[in-house]
């Protein structure tokens, strides 16, 4: 199986494209990564194309695209969804969804208990906890980082590194700081081997956006003397 894979909810760009044999052995064609946060709609499309010749494939030899669904900020998430949509229509595969913090905690190779953060803006972050690089405890979760047991866990990601003056000691070393798609391809077709079911291709925000349809406007009273 031959998989393009790349998430957009960070600060980071990052792409990849990996295939499995029949054995489930993986291969890594191809990846880059970036880090801009104003421009994943300029940086993600030439990725995949300079990616696919680096790779020596064609886009029509893929046999499915993976696509982080975040959680992450609104405008850089669906940068990456939409794509992720629009070349699986296009080519006719299936596009698997793929949680960002699950692609960065399977980064870290780690095969103890840690906890995984990115940064949620609004002196947030999202945070989810693992007992090793494959198994989430618990669902995704956004808080302040004040507000967060850690439990004396080590920390990776963005969000730890930010706010390493919260949670001291355990922020020391808190890379990767954010995913990286060639791990992100990896644990996709891991699962897919494995016959297990991935996230379907849909935005995890878990919070409401920064943007809101205005209200009606109020009446305004004139006065008449």
């Amino acid at each position: 199986m031959l998989l393009l894979a790349f998430d957009t909810a960070t600060p980071a760009v990052t792409a990849a494209i990996g295939e499995t044999s029949a054995d489930g052995a993986f291969t890594l064609r191809a990846s880059a990564s970036s880090v801009d946060a104003r421009r994943h709609g300029e940086l993600l499309s030439p990725t995949v194309r300079r990616l696919t010749e680096e790779a020596g494939v064609a886009l029509g030899d893929l046999d499915g695209v993976a696509v982080g669904i975040g959680p992450g900020p609104y405008t850089g998430l669906r940068v990456g969804l939409a794509t992720g949509h629009a070349l699986a229509d296009a080519l006719d595969v299936p596009c698997h969804g793929v949680t960002t913090l699950d692609a960065l905690a399977f980064a870290t190779r780690r095969t103890e208990p840690f906890v995984a953060m990115t940064d949620a803006r609004r002196k947030e972050v999202f945070w989810a906890r693992y007992d090793d690089r494959l198994t989430r405890v618990g669902e995704v979760r956004v808080d302040r980082p004040a507000e967060i047991d850690t439990e004396g866990l080590p920390l990776v990601g963005h969000g730890a590194h930010m706010y390493a003056e919260v949670f001291g000691g355990t922020a020391a070393a808190p890379d990767p700081l954010y995913p990286d798609a060639a791990a992100m391809v990896e644990l996709a077709l891991l699962r897919l081997h494995r016959g297990e079911e991935l996230p379907e291709p849909n935005p995890l925000y878990l919070r409401r956006p920064d943007a809101v349809v205005p209200s009606a406007p109020k009446k305004v009273r004139q006065w008449v003397k």
